[in-house]
């Protein structure tokens, strides 16, 4: 395995994974309410318009700069408080008051948005490729979902990451009496599944207790989106629970991360205090493993200088985020104000001249 200096993505505050991001709480957003955004170091405007659509533009106005945040929703537009130009959601510019009748049209650009488990996501990219994360024994299903509380650790999103397929760290830190063996499937160019092959030992009165819920290995299944969002899947054979850990990378080296806990949808009055219930222990179980890993986040440098084999795992995870498209931008992001190419100047001899095109395909 090459040096951790050798990689080019993983680690890397200047590389972004093209992919889906969260960006704040969905009840965060009221209908005709703006939010600004620093979006992996981009600035933005988030807003709701008056049907409930979220969008996300580039947040400064091409006129002069202003923070579109600071505007006015009208419909499902968005109008600038400096002059009072608007701007559609595909971020074309559509009224420009002193200027009744011109084909001058400004752009900004729009970013790919939509809403999953009560967040706002943003593609970091040009086209969505791939759905929002999800739990993979969950696909398809309609599912019951609580948030837990967002959360900042001290290191890049890619390590901790690795914290969950660090089979050491489950015997040393959480003193757990199973040695996991993860066997890796790698499902598209930005999804990796760990699946635990081992069974649980009978070496005692404990471990023989719970053999008795697994008929095969222990459950223990780990999805992981961009190098940056995972979902795990653990518990008895008759009853998973499902935690899915979104983080996004921060301009200062840290990770902004948000948990989600599902369950599949059980219907009626019953099913609803049960879902209540199981959420409950589900937080309940991601609370248990994250007080001693916070610890480590910390104080971590994460220097993989002598990897050994149990750490095959890792090494798998490392080439997988290797192989990811990255953006042509990284953290951190100089904010600077779009300009047009050439200003347009109300002269007879003149001819309106139209803003260049924004990067991303409209």
């Amino acid at each position: 395995m090459n040096s951790p200096t050798d990689n080019q993505t993983f680690n890397r505050a200047e590389k972004i994974i093209e992919g889906w991001y969260w960006a704040l709480r969905s009840s965060e957003l009221k209908r005709g309410r703006t939010a600004p955004l620093n979006f992996l170091g981009r600035e933005l405007v988030v807003y709701r318009g008056e049907d409930g659509r979220v969008v996300a533009l580039d947040a400064y106005c091409p006129h002069m700069g202003a923070h579109l945040a600071e505007g006015k929703v009208e419909g499902d537009s968005i109008r600038c408080l400096f002059h009072y130009w608007k701007y559609s959601p595909e971020g074309r510019c559509t009224e420009i008051p002193c200027l009744p009748f011109t084909d001058f049209v400004p752009r900004i650009r729009p970013w790919p948005v939509t809403e999953q488990y009560g967040l706002i996501w943003i593609w970091a990219g040009a086209t969505p490729r791939q759905p929002i994360p999800f739990a993979p024994e969950l696909a398809g299903q309609r599912c019951d979902y609580r948030l837990g509380r967002s959360f900042v650790k001290a290191c890049h999103p890619n390590v901790m990451m690795i914290n969950a397929i660090d089979a050491q760290h489950f015997n040393s830190v959480h003193h757990l009496p199973v040695h996991l063996n993860l066997e890796p499937e790698v499902v598209n160019e930005n999804c990796i599944i760990f699946r635990n092959a081992t069974r649980i030992p009978p070496s005692s009165w404990l471990t023989r207790l719970l053999g008795r819920f697994y008929q095969d290995a222990l459950t223990y299944t780990l999805s992981y989106w961009f190098g940056s969002t995972g979902s795990v899947t653990i518990g008895p054979d008759f009853l998973h629970f499902h935690i899915i850990f979104a983080l996004r990378p921060s301009a200062d080296g840290r990770s902004e991360g948000q948990t989600i806990f599902l369950t599949r949808h059980r219907d009626g009055l019953i099913g609803k205090l049960v879902n209540r219930a199981l959420l409950m222990l589900t937080r309940a179980m991601s609370a248990y493993f994250a007080k001693g890993d916070t610890l480590i986040f910390k104080t971590i440098r994460f220097n993989f200088r002598t990897p050994i084999k149990a750490d095959l795992p890792i090494i798998r995870f490392i080439q997988h985020v290797e192989r990811q498209p990255a953006l042509p931008w990284g953290l951190p992001v100089e904010t600077t104000v779009p300009c047009p190419l050439t200003a347009h100047v109300d002269q007879p001899e003149a001819s309106p001249q139209s803003m260049p095109e924004p990067e991303v395909a409209r």
